[in-house]
Order: C-alpha cells, then sequence, then structure tokens
C-alpha cells in the first residue's frame, strides 16, 4: 500500500515558565493509504500533541519544532506557513475532536457549519455546496436531513451532534482524517454506533484515520495497526493482531492487564504504578523503567532501540535483546494469548504449541 503520511525523528517542545517541555521525542511512524493507525497510551504520553503537530493546530507563541519531518504529499508540514496550511486543513487532512459541544458553534445552524469547509475549499455554489451537505448528514445516519439543516447544535443529542462532527471533517472528502477521542464523551451504546459508523465511512470514501485513544478495547474494533505510546515516544508498533496477541513491551502489558475482559478470571484489574516521567526532566534511559517490574539495569542507563519481533512488529525494550534474561509476561497477559491459541501470534510466543 502507498504511503499517505510519514513522520520522521519528530521532536516537538513546549516553551514554559518552568523551562522547555521535551513532548515528543524522536517520534517515527507512517500512514498507508485507506488504513486505520490506532495510536494509544495514557494521558500525557503524546498522542494529542503528535496528531495537533501534523495539523499545526499548536500555538507557534509556545511550541517548538525541534527535530524532524513530517512528511505529506511531497512537502514538509513542518516547513509551510500558516497560509499554506490554511489549504490543507479541513481539506487534505481533517480532525474530529473530543468533545462535540465544544467542537460546533452555538450560534449557527448546523448545515452552515457543514457548509463552510465546502465554499473554502471548492468552487461550489451555495446551492450545490446544501446538496452536498445534506447528503453528507444523511450519509452519518441523520434523520430527516433537509430539516435539520437549519437546527442548532442545542437540538441535537451527544451523538447526532458527534454525527455533524465527522460530516465536518469529511466535507472535503480529505486523504487523512485524525480522529482524537472521539468517543470519549459519549455513553457506550452510542460509542459503538460512531465507531461504526466511521468503519462504514472508510469503506465509502476511501480515507486512511489515524485514531487517537486511551481505550483499548475501541483500538480491537478499528484499528489496523497500533502504534503505542509513552513519554513522548513510540515504544511498540505492530497490526492489531500483534499488539494484542503478541504484546512485547513492558508498557503494552500494563495497558493490556489494566483493560476489564470477560473471559479473565481475575478479580481486580490492574493498575500500572506510578505517573508518567516529568519532561521538563525527560529520564536518560527507557522512561517506562521506574514504573516496571521488569526493568534492567541498562533500562536506567540507556534509551532502548527498536528491536524486531516480524515485519510489522517493532519494539523499543532491552528486553529483546540477545543478552537479556529471559522473562514471562504477567498471568493476565498469557491468559489473554490463551484466548486466542490458534493464532499465529501464540504460536509464536509459545514455542510453536497450541
Amino acid at each position: 500500500m502507498k504511503t499517505i503520511l510519514q513522520v520522521k525523528d519528530l521532536e516537538l517542545s513546549f516553551h514554559t515558565f518552568a523551562g522547555e517541555v521535551k513532548a515528543i521525542r524522536g517520534v517515527n511512524f507512517e500512514l498507508k493509504k485507506g488504513e486505520t493507525l490506532a495510536i494509544v497510551g495514557e494521558s500525557g504520553s503524546g498522542k494529542s500533541v503528535t496528531t495537533k503537530s501534523i495539523m499545526r493546530l499548536l500555538p507557534e507563541s509556545s511550541s517548538e519544532f525541534k527535530n524532524g519531518e513530517i512528511l505529506f504529499d511531497g512537502k514538509d508540514l513542518t516547513k509551510l506557513s500558516e497560509k499554506e496550511m490554511q489549504k490543507i486543513r479541513g481539506k487534505d487532512i481533517s480532525m474530529i475532536f473530543q468533545d462535540p459541544m465544544t467542537s460546533l458553534n452555538p450560534t449557527m445552524t448546523i448545515g452552515k457549519q457543514v457548509m463552510e469547509p465546502i465554499l473554502k475549499h471548492q468552487k461550489l455554489s451555495k446551492a450545490k455546496a446544501k446538496e452536498v451537505v445534506i447528503d453528507l448528514l444523511r450519509m452519518v445516519g441523520l434523520p430527516n436531513p433537509e430539516e435539520r439543516f437549519k437546527m442548532y447544535p442545542h437540538q441535537f443529542s451527544g451523538g447526532q451532534r458527534q454525527r455533524i462532527v465527522i460530516a465536518i471533517a469529511l466535507a472535503c472528502n480529505p486523504k487523512v482524517l485524525i480522529a482524537d477521542e472521539p468517543t470519549t464523551a459519549l455513553d457506550v451504546t452510542i460509542q459503538a454506533q460512531i465507531l461504526e459508523l466511521m468503519k462504514d465511512i472508510q469503506n465509502k470514501v476511501d480515507t486512511s484515520i489515524i485514531f487517537i485513544t486511551h481505550d483499548l478495547g475501541v483500538v480491537a474494533n478499528v484499528a489496523d495497526r497500533v502504534a503505542v505510546m509513552y513519554g513522548g515516544k513510540i515504544v511498540e508498533v505492530g497490526t492489531v493482531d500483534e499488539i494484542f496477541y503478541n504484546p512485547q513491551h513492558p508498557y503494552t502489558w500494563g495497558l493490556l492487564s489494566s483493560m476489564p475482559s470477560l473471559e479473565l478470571s481475575e478479580e481486580k484489574l490492574y493498575a500500572i504504578p506510578g505517573t508518567p516521567p516529568d519532561l521538563l526532566n525527560p529520564p536518560v534511559g527507557d522512561a517506562f523503567a521506574l514504573r516496571s517490574e521488569y526493568a534492567l539495569q541498562i533500562d536506567l542507563e540507556e534509551a532502548p532501540p527498536f528491536f524486531k519481533v516480524s515485519d510489522t512488529h517493532y519494539a523499543a525494550t532491552w528486553l529483546l535483546h540477545p543478552n537479556a534474561p529471559e522473562v514471562d509476561p504477567p498471568a493476565t497477559i498469557i491468559e489473554r494469548m490463551k484466548t486466542f491459541k490458534g493464532s499465529k501470534y501464540y504460536k509464536q510466543a509459545h514455542g510453536g504449541e497450541a
């Protein structure tokens, strides 16, 4: 598949009264045409900052690109002017934000709000743009779109408002759609509907999606590949099956162990001890070492490189070094693997035994 977006060695800092916060520290990933890449991790791991840097939505007065490139359509987005970025935002790269109520203007009808990017980026008359908007509202599942066109955000439920936000993001058929925790503010039933809607829309419009979330349960339903982020870095990347059923990084083990599951017999959920690192003074070695019971001495001294697990699976942990001691994953991870005994990932992890 063709690579549509590539982030290379990205480093970004915020300048604060307390000092320089090194929020993104050498992030690398690529997005293929038509795929969904999920970026997961705790709050403060750098997920949203990474994607907002792609859109260039961070305040220039306090943020600074220190190194790296964001390559899209042959252009490095970090080097573009604000005027050049305005031609890309909403047209080629769109974003769905977390809270639909704050994403919508309460003083404008939803029809005008969905029409706005169409009039800005496409040479259409208002009458033709209105037809496009009505088709979009129908596509995202709003009944009676002709009547809804004239209504205001407060006249819709939370789930309906999120559908409107998705319609705005899709108005110009973007090549890349960034969804920043789009279901967090919704109840579980509506979450499922929105996720199903996004999968259906992706099949129809052939867009590539970057899905930001801290909820691994959501990831299993939407992603093709997963990048696990911690302390401003990506620590593991692989297909959704590789991350769920053959995880290699202790942080990924912790995230999976803390996820509730009907199959697991544990009565108590695991909680990762400690707190994320202070990026005013980033740790020298592995940022997760002080929270990990599997940490080695070298983790405190030197940051691990990426080790190859398969052609699509890489993890930055010294536990994969040939000279590292053999370590078994937590019991919850092994038990989770057993629910997937028929998979090649389980067989790889257990020496070919099924």
